[in-house]
């Protein structure tokens, strides 16, 4: 694939850098990210980060482009929504290709990745004349309550390598719909895909007389940082892992801010003996090796009920053996590489301690080449430490259990709470997993896998996965503030409560 072809395509284009490689036109005088191919570690371009003064100047444009954003009326912002998902249709291919080069995963999950920030962008212009309050009768005669909400300010958005631009979106355009404006900080992983993002949305938001809705920043942990404790942003969403969003909710909580936090997943799938093991098998295979294991939602734990644990492991070997692993933009291609060298040395380290502490590799557990791994089965128990650690990489831990009790137990004895399965055709076991005494995880489903979650849900997890929700259902309301009213149409000013004052 012609890399500067594609680029140019998407608004990127080369300036002079000395024969370095490809630099983003703007040219900020911040640290340089070098955005490299995971697949064959070929340069894609050499970024400008952003320095302290202009990333105050970003952030102070944001909240500048506010005072007019939040005055549009919401229907018209929703309109403009629309119009950034069809120009977002329009680059489907080529920014679907460009996650997938500087990203890792296969190609139709970039394509899949661009859909959903169209279907986001779908939700978030209906969402946009649906912003809904409630009506409360008060106990005061001739009195009148309601409650409303209103756009909360400039959003920081901090957004992982593993979905480069999807999560974005789900913040971005409700966000935008709700009369907010967003300052994004992208991985340092995946900035181009950030830059051909912002730069789409951009053409659109010109068109309309506005120039701050969206605003990027690129650098490092250490602009992570300055986002967080900014107090210019009421509501920093931060994607990534637990020990960094610990520092992003405490950094936030200080300043009386408000946090967003998306974690991480240690997700597994029970299979009981009397579930159809065909849609079982499908279902496990994609959830732990789509996308080499980098998703958060990945399925990481399988606990197999031991009648069909046997026969269940057998198949599950023999469909590992079909995954082919290589160029993520061969069609043929199932499974790309790891997103860098530390990845793949944590691939190495979960491997290594699963067999220490008595794991038996059933099949993969070697790097095949640079960052390709193989998808990795391993027989574990609940018990066992690595197995209640989320490993950021394609390794399954297969477990057997007798009674669903059990099961139950060992799944949810994990730190995190993400997302959980059971495949079952008994209805009551069904719906005892998604019951309060079932599935702790902010996601629960059945007969379907971890992974794959569509935008028309609230996304998000319970504890170290951070309880944060974004994207549909009520999502919308994290981006608000809400206000209580109060309407005195009498010509009395009777107290709450009954209460009398004076005479």
């Amino acid at each position: 694939m012609d890399t500067k072809a594609l680029l140019s395509r998407l608004g990127i284009e080369p300036i002079n850098s000395g024969g370095k490689g490809l630099n983003w036109v703007a040219r900020p005088s911040g640290e340089e990210i070098i955005s490299t191919n995971p697949a064959n570690g070929e340069v894609l371009a050499r970024v400008q980060g952003v320095s302290d003064v202009e990333y105050d100047r970003v952030v102070d444009e944001a909240a500048e482009t506010f005072q007019r954003w939040r005055a549009v009326p919401a229907p018209k912002r929703g309109e403009i929504v629309r119009q950034i998902g069809d120009a977002l249709r329009i680059h489907k291919e080529d920014l679907g290709a460009l996650v997938t080069l500087e990203m890792g995963k296969i190609l139709a999950e970039g394509k899949g990745e661009v859909q959903e920030m169209i279907d986001i962008a779908d939700f978030a212009t209906g969402l946009s004349r649906q912003l809904y309050g409630l009506s409360m009768h008060s106990e005061r005669p001739g009195h009148r309550m309601y409650e409303q909400w209103h756009p909360l300010g400039p959003i920081g958005v901090i957004s992982a390598f593993n979905f480069p631009v999807a999560v974005w979106s789900w913040n971005a355009l409700v966000a935008a719909a709700c009369g907010d404006t967003v300052v994004w900080k992208p991985s340092e992983l995946a900035p181009l895909t950030a830059i051909a993002t912002q730069k789409i949305a951009d053409r659109i938001l010109d068109r309309h007389g506005f120039s701050g809705v969206f605003t990027l920043a690129v650098g490092g942990a250490s602009l992570g940082a300055r986002l967080s404790t900014d107090p210019r942003l009421p509501l920093v969403s931060f994607t990534g892992s637990t020990a960094v969003g610990r520092k992003v909710g405490e950094n936030t909580a200080k300043r009386l801010g408000r946090s967003l936090l998306e974690l991480g997943g240690n997700n597994g799938i029970i299979v009981m003996k009397d579930a159809d093991l065909d849609l079982a098998l499908r279902g496990v295979v994609f959830g732990a090796a789509g996308t080499a294991g980098q998703r958060c939602t990945s399925t990481r734990r399988l606990f197999l009920q031991k009648e069909i644990a046997a026969a269940f492991t057998a198949s599950l070997v023999k469909a590992y053996g079909q995954i082919k692993v290589g160029d993520p933009m061969d069609p043929q291609t199932l499974m790309g590489p790891l997103i860098n060298e530390r990845a793949v040395s944590g691939f190495k380290r979960g491997v290594e301690n699963a067999v220490a502490e008595g794991g038996e590799v059933l099949f993969g557990g070697r790097v095949i080449k640079d960052r390709f791994v193989e998808p990795t089965i391993i027989k574990a128990r609940a018990d066992m430490k690595i197995v209640c650690e989320e490993t950021f990489a394609p390794i399954l831990y297969v477990i057997e259990f007798d009674e669903f009790g059990t099961a139950m137990k060992a799944h949810n004895d994990v730190p995190q709470g993400l997302s959980s399965a059971i495949f079952t055709t008994n209805l009551l076991t069904a719906e005892t997993f998604l019951s309060a005494t079932g599935s702790d995880c902010g996601i629960a489903n059945v007969n379907i896998g971890t992974s794959g979650a569509e935008i028309g849900g609230a996304f998000g997890g319970e504890k170290d996965t951070g309880g944060g929700r974004e994207s549909g259902s009520d999502a919308w309301k994290a981006y608000m503030r809400r206000q209580t009213n109060t309407i005195n149409y009498s010509k009395d000013l009777p107290l709450a409560q009954g209460i009398v004052f004076g005479s």
